[in-house]
């Protein structure tokens, strides 16, 4: 799977994508997780050095020349949709999480070729978990080749909610379901988990951003696994907006029931 002129990830992407996330790592040592100041950003969502300092490291490794950029921490340049290949990128997705010491963050970085993903990376220093890949290459998690879930079933399936939305009680409808959901905060490293076959599925109910979910669409999708907007239909990635309705994100097996139980099969 390609972008539409034929053009995936360059041979040389995923070393690009697997060094910088290391930098990343390395840069974000000298910060304690739970221990880490955080400031409001218009909207109400926190931010911190760390998320800056990781920004910077990021611009400095990944986009080369005619490649475009859009991060959660940088200044939106429309420049981008003028580009094929576009690098989206979170700098530390879960920061939420990150402040208040729990586990659930990571470093998200996704290359787009014309509105599709395929490469990504995400790296959470808390769980010492690298996962990596493309659609050309497969998935790995720290090395190892990793594929998506190959459960047939909903039933005794493991999937990972949006701690927000649960929080907000938008998940207690599905709490007499066959199936065991978990509370976990950052998006991209749920999708990272389903890549890893570590879970069977996510799913948002709320829009989402862009950087939020194209380096883990990416991997799902080179994994085996079946990403779509959450009403179906493919997800477009680098649009002027930078938003999606919502995202479903499964091993093949459970992508129908899922759209059946959300009220999108066909």
């Amino acid at each position: 799977m390609t972008g539409s002129n034929g053009v995936g990830a360059a041979p040389d992407d995923l070393a690009r994508i697997e060094r910088a996330l290391v930098t990343a790592v390395e840069v974000l040592r000298r910060f304690t997780p739970g221990a880490v100041t955080a400031e409001t950003k218009a909207g109400g969502s926190p931010v911190t050095e760390a998320d800056r300092l990781v920004d910077a490291t990021l611009r400095e490794l990944l986009p080369r020349e005619g490649e475009g950029w859009l991060s959660e921490e940088s200044v939106d340049d429309s420049i981008r949709l003028e580009c094929s290949r576009v690098w989206i990128v979170d700098p530390l997705d879960g920061t939420k999480e990150f402040v208040q010491g729990l586990p659930e963050w990571c470093v998200s970085v996704g290359l787009v070729v014309d509105g599709r993903p395929v490469a990504g990376g995400i790296a959470n220093p808390a769980t010492g978990q690298i996962i990596l890949g493309s659609l050309e290459s497969g998935v790995t998690l720290n090395g190892t080749p990793v594929r998506a879930s190959r459960r047939t079933s909903l039933e005794g399936a493991v999937v990972l909610a949006s701690r927000s939305e649960t929080d907000r009680g938008e998940w207690d409808r599905f709490s007499n379901q066959s199936f065991e959901w978990r509370p976990v905060g950052s998006v991209a490293y749920k999708l990272g988990l389903v890549a890893a076959g570590l879970a069977d599925a996510t799913w948002t109910l709320v829009p989402k951003h862009e950087w939020d979910v194209a380096a883990g669409a990416a991997l799902v999708a080179a994994a085996g696994g079946v990403v779509s907007a959450l009403h179906g239909g493919p997800l477009s990635f680098n649009t002027p907006t930078a938003h999606l309705s919502g995202m479903v994100a499964a091993g093949p097996g459970v992508a129908a029931p899922i759209a059946d139980l959300l009220g999108t099969g066909r």
